[in-house]
């Protein structure tokens, strides 16, 4: 039985957003293949992701330098095991599926956030003579992301960077297969939309079946 982490990071739901609409397809048909397997929702616009702040790297700091726990105050306990919680749940995670729109040329700020709590060091990945190298060498991943407008071809490929972000991050902790799947073109060609979420949500569910 596999572990997957359905990580969605869109303030609408599938009846509004194309790609949350392609997810909601992907996750369906693949629990319908999969079905001893366990499915993690994991709604970041709902989650506490704390931001990396002045409590966090005090109370890191603290941690470090062999105080206890309970010596950190309180916005410190809360930040520094908050992030801890959502990094081990992370790492027990066998396959990571992330849904995002495109905003503004990369994702919304709290998909950021939460890669940002995963990335520690001894964790998802750690530092060697030879350099860094990842420690999540046996999941795989998926990003399924919906762009208004087209960005696969062309120069507007170069302005694209939400999905070559989570492709570094992914090589980073080492996970060895991440696909990408893309439902583009609706804001650009409104008479087509509804076509391309079909297209995109017909795409989802066949992908589903060998993730």
């Amino acid at each position: 039985m596999a572990k997957i982490l359905y990580i969605t990071a869109h303030p609408h739901d599938e009846a509004q957003s194309f790609s949350m609409a392609a997810g909601r397809a992907f996750i369906d048909s693949y629990k319908e293949a999969n079905p001893s397997d366990e499915v993690v929702h994991i709604d970041l616009y709902k989650e506490d992701i704390p931001h990396i702040d002045v409590d966090v790297f005090s109370g890191w700091g603290k941690l470090q330098t062999g105080n206890a726990f309970d010596e950190l105050s309180d916005e410190e306990k809360a930040k520094v095991s908050r992030l801890s919680e959502l990094c081990e749940q992370f790492i027990s995670g066998d396959k990571y599926v992330f849904v995002t729109p495109l905003w503004n040329f990369s994702f919304p700020p709290v998909m950021k956030a939460y890669i940002d709590s995963v990335a520690v060091s001894g964790k998802t990945f750690k530092y060697t003579e030879q350099g860094p190298v990842g420690l999540l060498t046996d999941k795989k991943a998926l990003h399924i992301q919906a762009r208004g407008g087209i960005y696969s071809e062309g120069p507007a490929a170069e302005l694209e960077m939400g999905h070559r972000y989570l492709n570094v991050i992914m090589n980073f902790f080492g996970v060895p297969s991440f696909e990408g799947l893309f439902i583009e073109g609706h804001a650009a060609m409104p008479d087509k939309a509804e076509e391309i979420k079909a297209n995109g949500i017909a795409r989802a569910k066949d992908l589903a079946k060998t993730f």
